[in-house]
């Protein structure tokens, strides 16, 4: 009682200048008819250190003290209530600004004690109501026995004996008591199971997760996928059984009775961020600058060099800030994040370019293609233990507000890849399955890299034969890059000389810095992304629409002269990622205009890059020439049938015998050349004796 009276004083006594803030606070709720008042745990130790200490030993004790408190003070200050008419029961939630507790240093040593952990809501039930008073009623003597239930998750056990019988000389049978459902009260209460954020897991561990029980106000307030700390209680409930078919009762399972959510989100996964003066000042200054482009793009893996990467980095800038997201007066929404592909040769520093964008991206999620299935990318249907379904959400939805980087993005099974489609462009999951139906938001931009059908990019073969992907996937990327690894003396001399002082200077403090360290590019990135969203000007708006109705037109010409199939199908969703591009590149300045000027390094961007990859080249100086020319490579296609015909699989030939035979036929020397290369390359045929003999394999 001592404990209630002291947290009385406080609701009523503590002042924050001329306010009184949790009395007002406890007097606007009720006239909302809300039942709750949120304490900070800041607030409680300035009033009272010691009744914070107390709070934090015992939370299960001292909570239920704090309501009661909140309780009367309601009553001293509600003119509503009669004087003997009873408040309702009100909820205290705690908020808190102390540091969070990771969930894997949670241990059996912080048992019913009060820890705040982050992490990812990544399932949660429906709500159910909970019997907080069982009314039964004895079926031999009529009496009436109510019990309150505990605190927790907890069965409420009901007597085997009915005492009011045997006093009035009437003995009741052994375990009279039924329930009366309709004369109890209930609360509501629900399940949430919380996981480590994505970031924080160790390489090579599974991430840790854990059941998040919820009651009254608390309950419905955090979708799956939202990014939260949770104020609560840790307990334990009996296990439900052992795997081993073993029980052993001392064993319990650990849950959180939460008493607190904050949300580290404006949104569904929108990390919230507070900037100080300071850093706001900084990032206008950043923005004033007029080469933030490009330190911005230079600042992208420092330790990656190259010609060919340049554009590439350009790109990476351009998906981190993204375009506006917009919403139409009919309610559709047009998307404003950007995805870029990289498809090319091995060994051309793709998974680095992911693996940085995962650590300076707002909200990060890396993954590979072929460790990923569908319902891991997007959404998952589980049962529980009581035999009832629920949604957990997969990548896409834990990355809502990010971005998620795909290696080896060929290599999924083409099931799998159809359903991101869905996610990339419209930016949700719908979910149909075992009786649930709903939509999860998946704001997200995607970043894949992938490789070429042949393993390496084949000259003799169209972009369209390369790509191994559906021209609805392909459509869906606003830039896709084909980066090719082209032989050529000096620049193979400069990306060695490069790779020899990255290796040389590691550890270093100078090596491979950015002129953008990677904690002020990632609050960069995030400010604008808040403060910032820009619109095409007329100008700029005029420009790209006479661009865009020339690409088609150049598209549709070069069509109709070539049997050659578009790899890229320039659309208007190529028309929609312009205009994202154009955004994205206002956003670095923080601008609320795109310009002509943006417009035109997006058309570049795109002709570099979609435009590029639907013409059949590459990137980078040298790639364009490399790529066969149709004439020549029907040609190289002639010769490696003639070889198949002339050489059975199994036998074998003198390879300078073949040469000087194919080009006294009249096929040129360069074609023979390439096609004994390619079928090489292909499995075909190897060579054997110092490359003198052509032996057929298949």
């Amino acid at each position: 009682m001592k404990a209630q009276a002291r947290f009385r004083e406080f609701i009523r006594n503590f002042r924050n200048g001329p306010l009184f803030p949790y009395r007002e606070q406890l007097r606007q709720r009720y006239h909302k008819k809300e039942n709750e008042l949120t304490v900070d745990l800041g607030d409680l130790n300035k009033y009272d250190p010691h009744l914070q200490t107390f709070l934090q030993a015992d939370p299960r004790k001292f909570i239920a003290h704090f309501e009661k408190a909140a309780q009367d003070v309601l009553q001293q200050l509600s003119v509503d209530l009669a004087a003997d008419q009873e408040p309702p029961p009100i909820q205290v939630t705690l908020s808190s600004a102390q540091a969070c507790t990771a969930l894997r240093e949670v241990s059996g040593a912080d048992m019913y004690r009060l820890v705040k952990i982050p992490g990812i809501v990544v399932s949660a039930s429906t709500v159910r109501a909970k019997a907080q008073t069982v009314v039964a009623k004895c079926k031999d003597c009529g009496h009436i026995h109510r019990t309150e239930s505990s605190w927790g998750i907890a069965n409420i056990p009901l007597p085997r004996f009915c005492d009011a019988g045997e006093s009035s000389g009437q003995r009741c049978s052994p375990e009279p008591f039924v329930v009366d459902a309709a004369r109890g009260t209930y609360v509501d209460t629900q399940t949430l199971k919380l996981q480590e954020s994505p970031e924080v897991v160790p390489t090579g561990e599974m991430p840790r997760s854990i059941i998040c029980h919820l009651e009254r106000g608390l309950v419905d307030r955090v979708p799956p996928g939202t990014r939260v700390s949770v104020i609560a209680v840790t307990a334990c409930s009996r296990l439900k059984g052992g795997r081993s078919g073993v029980q052993d009762k001392n064993v319990k399972d650990m849950y959180l009775q939460v008493v607190g959510v904050q949300v580290d989100a404006a949104g569904a996964g929108r990390a919230a961020v507070s900037f100080t003066p300071s850093e706001e000042e900084q990032f206008h200054s950043l923005a004033r600058d007029p080469d933030i482009y490009e330190k911005l793009a230079s600042s992208i893996a420092p330790s990656i060099s190259g010609d060919y990467t340049h554009d590439i980095k350009k790109a990476i800038a351009c998906l981190l800030f993204g375009g506006s997201r917009k919403v139409l007066p009919d309610g559709m929404r047009l998307r404003g994040d950007i995805n870029v592909l990289m498809l090319g040769d091995p060994s051309t520093a793709k998974s680095q370019f992911l693996k940085f964008v995962e650590k300076v991206a707002p909200i990060g999620v890396y993954t590979s293609g072929k460790g990923s299935s569908a319902a891991g990318l997007t959404a998952s249907v589980v049962r529980d233990r009581k035999g009832e379904f629920y949604l957990e959400g997969g990548a896409m939805v834990l990355a809502d507000g990010g971005v998620v980087c795909i290696d080896e993005f060929d290599k999924m099974r083409e099931s799998d890849r159809v359903a991101i489609h869905e996610a990339m462009e419209q930016q949700t999951i719908s979910i149909a399955k075992a009786g649930i139906t709903t939509v999860l938001n998946s704001r997200s931009s995607v970043l894949a890299a992938a490789n070429p059908l042949y393993g390496r990019y084949d000259d003799l073969k169209s972009a369209a034969e390369n790509i191994d992907l559906m021209s609805t996937i392909l459509s869906r990327f606003d830039m896709i890059f084909i980066v090719r690894d082209v032989r050529e003396e000096g620049r193979d001399m400069a990306i060695a000389r490069h790779v020899m002082g990255v290796h040389m200077n590691a550890g270093a403090t100078d090596a491979a810095e950015g002129e953008i360290d990677i904690g002020t590019f990632k609050k960069f990135i995030q400010y604008c992304r808040l403060r910032c969203a820009p619109r095409l000007s007329e100008d700029a708006a005029l420009a790209l629409r006479n661009q865009y109705v020339a690409i088609r037109e150049e598209v549709r010409r070069r069509t109709q002269h070539s049997d050659d199939e578009s790899a890229v199908p320039i659309t208007v969703r190529q028309l929609e990622a312009l205009i994202r591009i154009s955004e994205a590149l206002a956003k670095m300045s923080l601008s609320q205009e795109a310009t002509v000027e943006h417009v035109s390094e997006a058309l570049r961007l795109f002709k570099v890059s979609s435009l590029s990859a639907s013409n059949g080249g590459g990137n980078g100086p040298g790639a364009g020439d490399s790529f066969m020319k149709p004439e020549l490579r029907k040609e190289v296609d002639r010769v490696e049938e003639q070889l198949r015909r002339r050489i059975m699989i199994g036998s074998a030939g003198n390879t300078r015998q073949i040469q000087e035979q194919f080009v006294a036929m009249g096929f040129s020397d360069f074609a023979v050349r390439k096609a004994i290369q390619v079928l090489v390359q292909r499995g075909e045929f190897m060579h054997r004796n110092q490359r003198r003999i052509l032996h057929r394999l298949k």
